[in-house]
């Protein structure tokens, strides 16, 4: 037998249990999230490492990153040596609006030169101003944690050991420093 109004009350006995319990939910602007330690929130350039190489614009999927670069040549240090060029960044942008966020950029950044920041505040009201050039890469740099330490139980890399090995053999036949 079907009772009337029975779906009604178990309606409002799970509302009323949900309003009765205490919430889990963190109230964001209050409560700072605790994010992992890898987490990905805006990418920072450490300019300095910067070589303007472009892997990162070539490979990136989204096309997301520009560079613009110029070559300054160095003369000679020596008699008759060769004059050294080397490529001076002129801007760097990253489109974060179209930005996949998928570390294609930084994985292939061969200096370094691209982090992840954990910093994830950073909406604007004109879609425009989500373009970061060097100088806004650049300030978020201070975000970036510092590298996890080694796990002490893994086994040291293989040209570790070879260099070790090189050393002991320089210093054990006498021609090391």
């Amino acid at each position: 037998m079907r009772v009337p109004g029975r779906g009604l009350l178990t309606g409002l006995a799970v509302t009323w249990r949900a309003m009765t319990r205490r919430s889990v939910t963190q109230h964001y602007p209050e409560v700072a999230p605790d994010l992992p330690p890898r987490s990905r929130g805006v990418i920072a350039l450490q300019e300095e490492n910067c070589t303007s190489c472009m892997l990162c614009a070539r490979e990136c999927p989204a096309w997301c990153i520009s560079i613009d670069s110029h070559q300054e040549v160095e003369p000679a240090t020596t008699e008759g040596g060769r004059d050294r060029s080397h490529s001076v960044l002129d801007s760097f942008d990253i489109d974060f609006s179209l930005c996949m966020y998928c570390s294609i950029c930084i994985e292939v950044c061969p200096f370094d030169a691209l982090h992840w920041s954990p910093e994830f505040e950073y909406a604007e009201t004109d879609i425009r101003d989500l373009t970061h050039g060097r100088d806004r890469l650049r300030e978020w740099m201070w975000t970036v944690p510092p590298p996890q330490p080694l796990d002490p139980h893994a086994v040291d890399p293989k040209e570790l050991d070879a260099a070790r090995k090189a050393a002991e053999a320089d210093d054990a036949s006498g021609t090391g420093p």
